[in-house]
């Protein structure tokens, strides 16, 4: 038996129907409980505010806020303690993607892919981890290559420190969107040694989450296959 507190999620949509059927799903969930829902997204940032859920379920169209600026609200550049956002939504579209990463998101799920997947990705941002699926990483991958060669924009910031060829694997299956026991997998290395790694790489890159990590990965060359 888990003796671990559940993860506490907080659920916004604009539909109940939508709203039911996740905290349905979730609550039968032995390590998850819904704490809090919201069918705006000013309420929703209230609420996350005030509860500080575990991981936030965010859908992009709402009304009075949208999903993109709740979630620039709860976690974006700026916030002092930003909370965990999966960015959920019928729409897959590069721009919302795209925002929602950019935003401070931790996961992007579209909601045809099941409970299985959200449960997945509620668990994987609850740890620290992001779950976007693969063909929306390698769609965020080209898309930040395309913009940086169409439009030469700032450079990356460079690390406080050279990272090591170790922490350079981990960044690039951090970008290919791998998650920690994936990536531990990889590179035949203990979980606890991935998140050592990824603590320093953090701490080099001034990265607040894997997010940005694998957004850094992207516009130095970092993120593509070794050959």
């Amino acid at each position: 038996m888990n003796d671990r507190s559940p993860i506490r999620v907080l659920i916004a949509d604009d539909q109940d129907m939508v709203r039911t059927g996740f905290r349905f799903f979730l609550d039968a969930q032995p390590d998850i409980t819904v704490v809090a829902e919201a069918a705006d997204g000013e309420t929703a940032v209230r609420l996350a505010r005030e509860v500080r859920p575990d991981v936030c379920l965010l859908d992009i169209r709402m009304p009075r806020l949208d999903g993109l600026e709740a979630t620039r609200l709860l976690a974006g550049p700026g916030v002092t303690d930003p909370l965990r956002v999966v960015v959920v939504t019928t729409f897959d579209l590069d721009e919302y993607v795209y925002g929602a990463l950019r935003g401070g998101a931790c996961g992007f799920l579209l909601k045809d892919s099941g409970p299985t997947l959200l449960a997945e990705a509620v668990r994987a941002a609850a740890v620290g981890d992001s779950l976007v699926s693969p063909s929306v990483t390698v769609r965020l991958l080209k898309h930040v290559t395309a913009e940086k060669e169409a439009v030469p924009g700032p450079e990356a910031p460079r690390p406080q420190e050279p990272l090591t060829d170790r922490e350079l694997d981990v960044v690039r299956l951090v970008a290919l969107g791998h998650t920690n026991a994936e990536i531990a997998a990889s590179m035949f290395v203990s979980l606890s040694t991935v998140k050592t790694h990824l603590g320093s790489i953090q701490l080099k890159l001034t990265a607040r989450n894997r997010v940005e990590i694998a957004a850094w990965a992207w516009r130095t060359g970092h993120a593509g296959d070794r050959s």
